[in-house]
C-alpha cells in the first residue's frame, strides 16, 4: 500500500467524468488499498478515484460502520432531504451547506467484480452523494447553498447550524 496525492481545487481532473471500471484485477485491489491508506492518513470520510489523479468509477467511504468500497456506483433512489456542513480533501478550508438525501440507496461492484447494493441515510446518505458527485466531476462548492468562513467552521459545528428534513 501506497499513499497517493490528493488532487487540488483548480485540477481539469475534478471537473472531468469517471470511466467505467471493466477490469477487477490486482491493479483494482492495489488502487482501493492505497485509496485507503491515503483516506485514513488524511483524517477523511470519503475520497474517490480522481481525488488520486485517476479517472475511474470507484469510491471508498470509512464511517464508523467500517469501509465501503464502491466501484461503478449508481444512484437509483433517494428519500427526504437534510441541509449539512460538508468540506473535501481536495478542497482544504473549505466548508458549505449542501442540501442532500436523507436517505440513498445505490448499486455498484465490490473490489471483485460481485454487484452490491448500499443503503445510507444521515450522514452516509451525505458522504455516498457527494463521492458519486466526484465520480461526475461535481463538487460540493457547485451545489453549496451557503459558504462557511473557515474561522467559523468550528463554531458552526458546535451549534450544529443543521435543519434536517424528513419525507416519507
Amino acid at each position: 500500500m501506497a499513499l497517493r496525492n490528493i488532487v487540488a481545487q483548480g485540477d481539469i481532473m475534478l471537473r472531468r467524468k469517471a470511466r467505467e471500471v471493466e477490469h477487477f484485477d490486482d491493479r483494482l485491489w492495489t488502487l482501493l488499498d492505497d485509496m485507503c491508506e491515503t483516506l485514513r492518513a488524511q483524517g477523511g470520510v470519503g475520497i474517490a478515484a480522481p481525488q488520486v489523479g485517476i479517472m475511474k468509477r470507484i469510491a471508498i467511504i470509512d464511517t464508523d460502520d467500517g469501509l465501503i468500497e464502491l466501484v461503478n456506483p449508481v444512484i437509483f433512489a433517494k428519500k427526504g432531504s437534510q441541509y449539512q456542513l460538508e468540506g473535501c480533501l481536495s478542497l482544504p478550508g473549505m466548508w458549505g451547506y449542501v442540501e442532500r438525501p436523507f436517505k440513498v440507496k445505490i448499486r455498484a461492484r465490490n473490489r471483485y467484480g460481485k454487484p452490491i447494493n448500499i443503503e445510507g441515510d444521515d450522514m452516509l446518505a451525505v458522504a455516498l452523494c457527494h463521492e458519486v458527485d466526484h465520480l461526475d466531476g461535481v463538487l460540493f462548492t457547485d451545489i453549496a447553498a451557503e459558504m462557511v468562513d473557515p474561522d467559523q467552521v468550528e463554531e458552526h459545528k458546535e451549534n450544529r447550524k443543521i435543519s434536517r428534513r424528513k419525507s416519507g
